[in-house]
């Protein structure tokens, strides 16, 4: 009889067991099934100045759709992000969304990108922001990110020291003796130059100074310089003086500097008096110093003869979705920007975040709290504004272009050579 009661306690016993094992095999296989259905979404793109604040951004989306994982990675600053994603697609290891420069690169992937004409953010598109992304058949391949725009941001407490009022900086000749003016207070306003030109950034000459002087030849439309089988520069002799007036005030070596000496060594620092860049350096600066970032930068445009006041502003960059990956990580990639462009929350956890001058309607330009983009967005406001031809050249001009002038820099070669060898590669590169 006891052994009986002992058999069948090691059979009771045995049995819980089961059925523990099977309920824990159960917890296990739904575990497993929810991590299962979480979609993992890749954002691949070139602004890695605002990688930090991406990754926020996911995280509130995140909170909302724990069935989405959205994964931010960025290439720039002194990392060409175009010759990066060809490197990504030709290996296979291709993005799930990355970002697109305007038409020379939307040419090199309309076939890999989603058409989002229905896309509720395209319809929220301010006009004129969707023109990089349109495809040779008139379809949209992209959603603008924000607009943004750049000159000489400048230390107004140096100006001031030094006597100088910026609103009376107009033209090139009022720039010229500004800069005149600081750099015979060098020792007494303690920078070590007016300028800090980044040499070793071939894109903030050959994109960013060149389109300024290219733009009125093209009547500041992309889509006119993308067309364009020729350039004739006809604003060459601007360009150089507006390329010496820096490189002979700036901080040495020129060629040695790059875009995070610039900003962050030499113009946060309070070394220089101006940089030649644009609003998207803000977090770093606030980072830096917060006080400085929002109380002493300004920003002066790059003078142009006949469009003296006006900033050069357009969209730098569209999101495109690869039409190659998973429809349910389609799906979740469509569902993710339309949060961010058009629904309430998700356009407020942008302004808080990223501090944008927005290229979607919905936004509240009263809550653009950086003083640089404020201040350029009056330009917007007025009308006062470049359009951004650079996102129109053939591909690869740029760096090629603002090599050349790293090459007229270091004495290697003539200006005259520098206009003759971009005219040919532009030509060369539209056959």
């Amino acid at each position: 009889m006891r052994s009986m009661k002992k058999l069948n306690g090691w059979l009771l016993l045995g049995l819980a067991g089961m059925i523990l094992t099977a309920c824990n095999g159960e917890d296990e296989a739904t575990e497993g099934t929810d991590e299962g259905d979480v979609v993992d979404v890749e954002i691949f793109q070139g602004k890695v100045e605002f990688r930090d604040h991406f990754i926020e951004l996911s995280e509130l989306y995140e909170e909302e759709n724990p069935n989405v994982n959205i994964e931010f990675s960025a290439v720039g600053g002194g990392t060409d992000y175009f010759s990066a994603l060809r490197s990504r697609f030709s290996s296979g290891d291709e993005p799930d969304v990355f970002s697109l420069a305007g038409p020379s690169e939307l040419n090199d992937y309309q076939d890999n990108v989603l058409d989002l004409s229905n896309h509720a953010a395209v319809d929220e598109a301010i006009e004129g922001t969707l023109e990089g992304a349109i495809d040779e058949d008139g379809n949209v391949r992209g959603i603008p990110f924000q607009q943004e725009g750049y000159g000489l941001l400048y230390n107004k407490r140096i100006f001031n020291e030094a006597g100088i009022d910026a609103d009376e900086i107009l033209t090139y000749e009022d720039l010229e003796e500004a800069v005149e003016t600081l750099d015979d207070q060098k020792d007494e306003l303690g920078i070590d130059g007016v300028f800090a030109l980044p040499g070793a950034e071939a894109w903030v000459m050959g994109d960013h100074l060149a389109n300024t002087y290219l733009s009125p030849e093209f009547n500041g439309d992309m889509m006119e310089a993308y067309e364009s089988d020729t350039v004739d520069f006809e604003r060459a002799d601007e360009m150089e003086r507006m390329l010496r007036l820096q490189n002979d005030y700036s901080i040495e070596p020129v060629l040695n500097m790059d875009y995070s000496q610039q900003v962050e060594e030499y113009f946060s620092l309070e070394r220089t008096a101006m940089i030649q860049q644009g609003d998207w350096v803000h977090p770093t600066l606030e980072q830096m110093d917060p006080d400085f970032a929002n109380e002493h930068v300004g920003v002066l445009p790059l003078p142009v003869d006949g469009y003296e006041g006006h900033i050069p502003v357009d969209v730098p960059n569209y999101w495109a979705i690869n039409d190659g990956v998973e429809d349910e990580v389609i799906e979740e990639a469509e569902a993710f920007f339309e949060w961010m462009y058009t629904d309430e929350e998700g356009i407020a956890a942008v302004q808080d975040k990223l501090d944008m001058i927005p290229a979607h309607e919905g936004f509240d330009v009263e809550e653009i709290d950086a003083p640089i983009q404020q201040e350029i967005y009056e330009y917007v406001l007025e009308d006062n504004t470049l359009g951004w031809i650079f996102t129109g050249y053939p591909q690869g001009f740029g760096n090629d272009f603002g090599a050349y002038m790293q090459e007229y820099l270091a004495g290697e070669r003539e200006w005259d050579d520098v206009i003759e060898a971009g005219q040919n590669e532009w030509e060369e590169t539209r056959q």
